[in-house]
């Protein structure tokens, strides 16, 4: 195994260090106050299907629009070196644009699913561009740029779809939000899975993980080399718009209606936390996708580990707050770096007392 191998997992070990200690100590804990609280079982739905339950189904299903979100996020962020606070609303767009597709076209099935969904996807992108045009090319920070969508997106969504909340039953939809029949595992836990291997794939077969991460460090020196910066933070806006897309529809599939109000409400503070608590710099630059879905997990276990707890809703959101803000801080850069001065002092040491004996 070859040094310069042995550094890189070292890094993107180093990288995961923080979220994996928070995400074994909230299983430990966990295990410790309720030993059973990790178990899974078989259930039989409204529909006479057998499905797995449990506490640990619970949190991979509920997790699977932060995950998704997540990873559009950190691109924006790696690319933009801010964060888009847009993708809540922007969701309830998408949902709105489904919803009266679909309804135009007569109900839903395999078709004008499709095809609902693909406009629908092409909207949420659009909105996305416009947000990635502010930042790309009139450099606005993004938090600011994405703030005119994050106060209007959801007011578009009622001009879309009116104040009502339409009721949606179709065994497709049912499929998605819960599950196919014959199969245990909710859908959406395939979602997450086919957006990151579509990624994965993305970032196998291109070079978009490097131009991102380049843009990020240093555009500058990037357009030096041949790279356009603002070529890559648009890309990464309309990933982060199919990402959103996903994710509405498996809001709206869950429920089985649209509530522009509440699909995917307060997701974006969410998925920027998911991303720091990944261990990618909110600053831009290095990033990786693993770590912001891992941090959305966590997220969604440390809500679902309040609740059992009895936690009343008013205050799970100050919890989190606490926990979280330990978890950010521990993986800050000033933190890191003096853990890194401590254990080579620590390394040092040793050396020193072994070539003293």
């Amino acid at each position: 195994m070859s040094n310069g191998f042995k550094k890189k997992m070292a890094s993107e070990l180093s990288q995961l260090l923080i979220p994996l200690i928070a995400l074994g100590i909230l299983i430990l804990f966990n295990l410790i106050r309720d030993p059973r609280f990790f178990s899974i079982g078989v259930a039989v739905n409204n529909d006479g299907n057998s499905v797995l339950t449990g506490n640990l189904i619970s949190i991979i299903d509920s997790a699977s629009e932060l995950a998704i979100i997540a990873m559009g996020m950190t691109l924006v962020t790696a690319a933009c070196g801010g964060q888009d606070i847009s993708v809540g609303a922007v969701g309830a767009i998408s949902g709105a644009v489904f919803v009266k597709l679909v309804q135009a076209m007569g109900g839903i099935n395999a078709g004008t699913f499709a095809a609902a969904m693909l406009l629908a996807i092409l909207v949420t992108v659009c909105f996305k561009l416009f947000n990635g045009t502010l930042v790309a090319v009139f450099r606005i920070q993004p938090m600011i740029a994405t703030l005119i969508l994050y106060s209007c997106g959801r007011s578009i969504a009622y001009w879309i779809n009116g104040d009502a909340t339409p009721q949606l039953t179709s065994p497709i939809l049912t499929a998605i939000g819960m599950t196919i029949p014959g199969v245990p595992v909710p859908t959406p836990i395939f979602c997450v899975l086919l957006v990151s291997l579509l990624l994965a794939l993305i970032f196998r077969f291109t070079n978009i993980s490097l131009y991102t991460q380049s843009v990020g460090i240093n555009q500058g020196a990037a357009r030096l080399n041949g790279i356009n910066p603002i070529l890559i933070k648009l890309l990464s806006f309309v990933l982060l718009g199919v990402c959103v897309s996903v994710a509405s529809l498996i809001g709206i599939s869950r429920l089985g209606q649209l509530n522009h109000k509440t699909l995917l409400v307060d997701i974006e503070m969410d998925a920027i936390l998911a991303v720091a608590i990944g261990g990618n710099n909110l600053g831009g630059g290095k990033f990786k996708i693993s770590g912001s879905i891992l941090g959305a997990y966590i997220i969604q276990m440390l809500t679902t580990t309040l609740y059992a707890m009895k936690v009343s809703p008013v205050n799970v959101k100050a919890y989190k707050a606490i926990v979280i803000i330990i978890i950010v801080i521990a993986g800050s850069p000033v933190v890191k770096e003096k853990l890194r001065a401590i254990w080579k002092r620590l390394k040092t040491g040793r050396v020193a007392r072994k070539e003293v004996a």
